[in-house]
């Protein structure tokens, strides 16, 4: 039963499941439920990086104006109903980009300036995002998530590793953080405990309480929560439906083990409706508050990946 008194440290559980709730008006204050909150109840600082690699249109990539009158080139126009929350930030510089002067020179220093070695050797610097994580991230169940949709290139190309390329995300300077390619194992990781994953819906597990939770909280709350709920079910379903495709997914984490193989290396079958659910799981994961610190690479830089699909529907979910 749950207790009268719920708060942000709830968590609807389940057979090998928990899932954290999103941020509700309705709920005590995080680690301050004794009192009631005073102009602080907002929701917690988040990082999201976005990666697109071998660049966007130059002459229609720019914003113009501030707030409601700001003016946008057309490869923002999508994103332009949101245009009243945007900031965009110009005459940024990072002096170590213009060493090599190649795509795998310019990108594994992205998230720390720190300059890259050259002859094949791996030295760049710890980035933003993981120094955050090991500070900020601490306070969550996963310091930081890190997507994919293109596996790491370990090669060599002019004097440079590739694996710049592949990774904006360093641990360490020596230490590209691996990247989460499947949407599958990243949809566990956010709702799965490690040792009891069964192949019961995540959204089945937590029925009962979901449905002792909505007649505790507002009615502006059982809203969000409904809309939060099928969220998940929706990213689950499609995940779902990805793997009876044998397309992107094909290997169901759940069992024991994998019911057919992985999908072949390299670029996925269904590239669009991978880069779809990599931004609903981010959108998930800070739902949630299983973590504050996202970093999404959609390919690699120096790819063959495109995705003049993506952003109306990125747009259309956060």
């Amino acid at each position: 039963m749950i207790n009268p008194i719920v708060s942000r440290r709830t968590m609807l559980r389940g057979l090998g499941v928990s899932m954290a709730l999103p941020w509700m008006e309705s709920l005590s204050v995080w680690g301050n439920e004794s009192k009631p909150a005073v102009g602080g109840n907002e929701p917690p600082v988040r990082l999201a990086v976005l990666f697109g690699g071998n660049g966007f249109h130059s002459k229609e990539w720019w914003a113009e104006g501030a707030g409601a009158d700001m003016k946008l080139g057309k490869v923002l126009e999508p994103i332009g109903s949101f245009r009243e929350k945007l900031l965009f930030v110009k005459g940024l510089y990072n002096e170590q980009a213009r060493k090599g002067n190649i795509h795998s020179s310019q990108t594994g220093n992205l998230l720390s300036g720190a300059p890259l070695a050259s002859g094949g050797d791996i030295r760049s610097g710890t980035s933003v995002d993981q120094l955050l994580a090991q500070t900020y991230g601490r306070g969550t169940k996963v310091p930081s998530l890190v997507l994919g949709c293109e596996k790491s290139n370990p090669s060599v190309h002019k004097n440079y590793s590739m694996l710049y390329s592949s990774h904006i995300s360093w641990s360490s300077p020596t230490t590209p953080t691996p990247l989460e390619l499947y949407p599958a194992l990243a949809f566990d990781r956010l709702f799965k405990e490690g040792t009891e994953k069964g192949d019961e819906s995540v959204l089945d597990a937590v029925i009962e309480e979901a449905g002792d939770l909505r007649r505790r909280i507002s009615t502006s709350d059982r809203r969000k929560l409904d809309e939060y709920l099928d969220s998940v079910r929706d990213v689950e379903q499609r995940i779902a439906t990805a793997g009876e495709r044998g397309e992107l997914q094909g290997w169901k984490p759940t069992l024991d083990k994998p019911d057919m193989p992985r999908p072949p290396d390299g670029i996925p079958q269904d590239i669009a409706e991978h880069m779809r659910l990599m931004c609903d799981i981010l959108v998930l994961a800070f739902q949630t508050d299983t973590t504050r610190i996202v970093t999404l690479k959609l390919n690699n830089d120096h790819s063959a990946l495109r995705f003049p699909n993506l952003t109306r529907r990125c747009g259309s979910r956060t």
